[in-house]
């Protein structure tokens, strides 16, 4: 009877654990376990997963280990709820020791041990060890696949997923919501709509639930987003019962990636009328959308939003905040924001360094840097990406060599090729284009084709011909169907008046068939957004923007000497017709709405915004527009922000 009693209050004991685990009071199923006079294997376990279910793995494995050195084995349940614990701390030498734990008592055998080592590998970034484990698994189920399915999909190689997605429907396994959802977004990190498509009409063939279920009708929103297939995304979207969250953010970002900003604002609008709640992820999201469309107007008023809800409050969503702003050219609104956070991790101040130094305000960016390091926050690779590409803006040489070696000498950080191309970017801007090429030899590992599209756009700036054809043919060895490297050469070419050697690169683009990124400007006028693109005619007031900017170029030449920079159109027509393609430029032809449509009353300043870096006639005509308007233009272009005003730029025409 006595023995009895002990097996009654063992099973008693673990029954508490687990229901008190369940219902995420682990304090009172720890008392439980503490005071158990006999434990045994499911005492641990059902401990162990109590930890790890209200979110302290390490505590998980620490039990774990207390477990070995108790007289007690774990069985398959408890290896499979540490290799969870590691896969959740993302400690992958932690899961390989369970692994091995697992080969020497034969338990790796075990489905559900098996399955967890996938995962945990998958996870922690080491798909080749579960791969391994996945073909020596003896029997695999569903989990299995899925488990190896999403691993591919995680680390981005679709093929594979793809490959592993057709063999196991071969074996006559059955797919699940899972293997969807992970096959959908291997199609959309290798960009196959072929075969997403596929897998779309297989589920609409079979009648499958799924399409109205918000996990796999969720992933085929995301694939199709992703594939910029925004249509499609719409049909799926408008069908699914009950949206989440994370659907509506797809859908929203997805418009807004399209440029259609007011279908993007209306959905937001509906999602926050609905019975969701609008986490921080997808504030986040959206305000990072205001920043790089830089929308003032709607980003102050999502920033009003966000402090009143509780996700407003988080780290993440007011670094957001802090990004906007300074992609609108509010700095001091950034800054008061900054001093007002309660907590300011590595990312605020990486932003407010990013941001100074977009500014070309380099000397409050390298003051940021040293102040947050008082603070007691250590910076990180992007921190450091951040300071020395400010510095680069600014012109400060010796700040840049100075924490460029101070990071070098870091036993705990690594250089990688974008912190040279700062420095390649620093000394070559100075004229300092031998030294840049020798670092750039010396670096200790290949360059990529962006250091050296570094160093030939000082090659150009410094009308250093010979060394930028050197540069040129190695990048066209590396990258030769890239336009952009084409482009520069051609510019450079043009700028020192070798017009036969830009005429031939610029054939040579025609003959490949190689387009490169339309330039587009946008400007924001009583809410609404105007969006241009080079050349652009489709604008209802396009006359009067012409008609503007010829009575402004006249004036700029009376008032102040101004004259066409034609270096930028083609040299083989009539003068008069570069100039009329220069007038198309897309900057020109936002500024000349503005000017149309009177929008500088009041405040007297103009916020341009571009994708691609602005050009010298453009960046010239908005130095004279300042001057003779007395208007302030603000301009962000693709490398940083342009302050015009009184006929000077912020960027002291180091751009």
């Amino acid at each position: 009877m006595e023995k009895l009693g002990l097996g009654f209050d063992l099973i008693l004991n673990n029954n508490l654990i687990d229901m008190y685990a369940k219902c995420g009071t682990v304090k009172l199923a720890c008392l439980v376990f503490d005071k158990m006079p006999q434990r045994n294997v499911v005492s641990w376990t059902a401990l162990m997963c109590g930890y790890l279910q209200n979110g302290d793995a390490n505590a998980s494995l620490v039990l774990f280990s207390k477990m070995g050195i108790s007289n007690v084995k774990p069985n398959e349940y408890t290896l499979s709820t540490a290799l969870k614990a590691s896969t959740v701390l993302g400690v992958p030498q932690n899961g390989m020791q369970i692994h091995g734990v697992c080969a020497k008592s034969n338990f790796d055998s075990a489905p559900v041990v098996g399955n967890s080592i996938i995962d945990m590998y998958s996870k922690c970034g080491r798909v080749g060890e579960a791969a391994r484990m996945f073909d020596a698994m003896p029997v695999r189920n569903l989990v299995s696949w899925n488990a190896m399915i999403a691993g591919y999909a995680h680390e981005r190689n679709g093929e594979e997923a793809l490959n592993l997605f057709r063999e196991m429907q071969e074996k006559g396994e059955v797919p699940d919501e899972y293997t969807y959802s992970s096959t959908l977004k291997a199609c959309s990190c290798i960009g196959v709509v072929a075969e997403g498509s596929q897998i779309h009409a297989s589920l609409i063939r079979q009648g499958s639930s799924y399409l109205v279920q918000s996990t796999v009708a969720g992933a085929l929103v995301d694939f199709y987003v992703k594939c910029r297939r925004i249509a499609e995304a719409r049909k799926v979207f408008d069908r699914i019962e009950h949206k989440n969250v994370v659907s509506w953010s797809t859908l929203i970002l997805g418009y807004a990636q399209e440029d259609n900003l007011p279908e993007s604002m209306n959905l937001f609008h509906q999602l926050r009328e609905s019975r969701h709640k609008v986490d921080g992820f997808v504030l986040s999201s959206l305000i990072g959308v205001f920043a790089d469309f830089a929308l003032v107007l709607q980003g102050k008023q999502m920033h009003a939003f966000a402090v009143k809800v509780p996700y407003g409050l988080e780290a993440s969503v007011a670094n957001s905040v802090l990004d906007m702003y300074m992609k609108c050219g509010l700095t001091d609104e950034a800054d008061a924001l900054f001093r007002e956070m309660p907590e300011r991790n590595v990312v605020s101040w990486t932003v407010m360094i990013t941001g100074y130094g977009k500014h070309g305000i380099g000397y409050k960016a390298v003051k940021l840097f040293d102040e947050m390091q008082v603070h007691g926050i250590e910076p990180d690779s992007v921190t450091y990406l951040a300071v020395l590409s400010a510095c680069s803006h600014a012109g400060l040489i010796k700040e840049g060599q100075q924490y460029f070696s101070s990071f070098c000498s870091n036993p705990h950080s690594k250089p990688k090729v974008e912190h040279y191309a700062c420095m390649v970017d620093l000394l070559g801007r100075s004229g300092r284009l031998k030294e840049a090429k020798e670092l750039i030899e010396k670096m200790p590992f290949k360059p990529n084709t962006g250091i050296w599209q570094t160093l030939l756009s000082s090659c150009r700036m410094h009308g250093e011909i010979e060394m930028g054809e050197k540069v040129g043919e190695i990048l066209l060895r590396l990258d030769g169907d890239n336009p952009v490297n084409y482009v520069m050469l051609s510019n450079m070419y043009a700028d020192a008046g070798y017009w036969n050697e830009s005429e031939k690169i610029r054939e040579k683009v025609k003959r490949k068939g190689l387009k490169k990124e339309a330039g587009r400007s946008w400007v924001e006028i009583n809410k609404e957004i105007h969006i241009f693109y080079n050349g652009d005619s489709t604008h209802p007031l396009i006359e009067k923007i012409h008609e503007v900017l010829k009575e402004m170029e006249k004036r700029m030449k009376e008032e102040i000497g101004y004259v066409h920079n034609v270096n930028f159109a083609l040299h083989d027509v009539e003068e008069e017709s570069k100039v009329e393609s220069l007038r198309y430029h897309s900057e020109k032809l936002a500024i000349g709405l503005v000017l149309v449509s009177g929008g500088v009353n009041g405040e007297r300043m103009v916020r341009i915004f571009k994708n691609l870096r602005v050009c010298s006639d453009c960046h010239t005509f908005i130095k004279g527009l300042s001057k003779v308007l007395k208007i302030v233009f603000v301009v962000r272009d693709a490398n940083r922000f342009h302050r015009f005003e009184n006929g000077l730029c912020s960027c002291g025409d180091y751009w």
